[in-house]
């Protein structure tokens, strides 16, 4: 009689064992620290202090066109090529004409615009000619929609970058598509070939 008591009693605590057991298993995380790709968070009750190794990958530090590159960021579709990382900060790739003879401020590439479109940078003095450069828009097809010149808001006989604005107005018809490309070329008098120089990059049309 008392044999099979403790048997059962044996039995009793053996499953229960068994079950703590199999709910530990289950529960998992439940008590832990949990890394949000971010920080530790604490999860439950955890027994142990928060783990002073890092959580998650290291930020991908972003410097340049080349690091922009590399870490899978966008490319976008300008002459010269650009990259934008995840924060927004764009990337012009270096070793191409335009890279240190232009900085266009207004629009960005890829950017949404609309008539009248204020373009505005600035630009070396040996992009000038008498003040001025060419600026184009074109649709989707290659086809002129609005042209101007864009005129240097300071001395434009140096070397230094000088500021420059331009006023678009144009009409376009985006029911084939909303893409267009906005062209700054270096006014060239001479008209020799190896003195052409231009800055585009793709915008789309509100």
């Amino acid at each position: 009689m008392n044999t099979k008591f403790f048997i059962k009693i044996f039995a009793i605590f053996l499953l229960l064992g068994f079950l703590g057991f199999t709910l530990v298993l289950l529960r998992g995380e439940e008590d832990a620290w949990i890394c949000n790709g971010v920080q530790w968070t604490e999860h439950g009750h955890p027994r142990a202090p928060m783990p002073n190794k890092p959580c998650g990958e290291p930020k991908k530090t972003t410097t340049n066109f080349i690091e922009c590159s590399d870490n899978g960021f966008l490319i976008l579709k300008s002459n010269p090529r650009q990259c934008q990382d995840g924060d927004g900060n764009i990337f012009t790739e270096i070793g191409t004409t335009t890279e240190a003879k232009i900085i266009l401020d207004n629009p960005k590439p890829e950017q949404n615009v609309s008539s009248p479109l204020v373009v505005s940078g600035q630009a070396r003095g040996s992009w000038f000619f008498e003040g001025s450069f060419p600026v184009t828009l074109t649709n989707w097809d290659g086809l002129i929609i609005a042209e101007t010149s864009a005129r240097a808001e300071g001395d434009w006989m140096s070397e230094d970058f000088v500021p420059f604005t331009a006023t678009l107005n144009f009409k376009n018809d985006s029911a084939v598509s909303n893409r267009g490309s906005l062209i700054l070329k270096k006014d060239n008098p001479s008209g020799l070939p190896e003195n052409d120089d231009y800055h585009e990059i793709t915008v789309f049309f509100k």
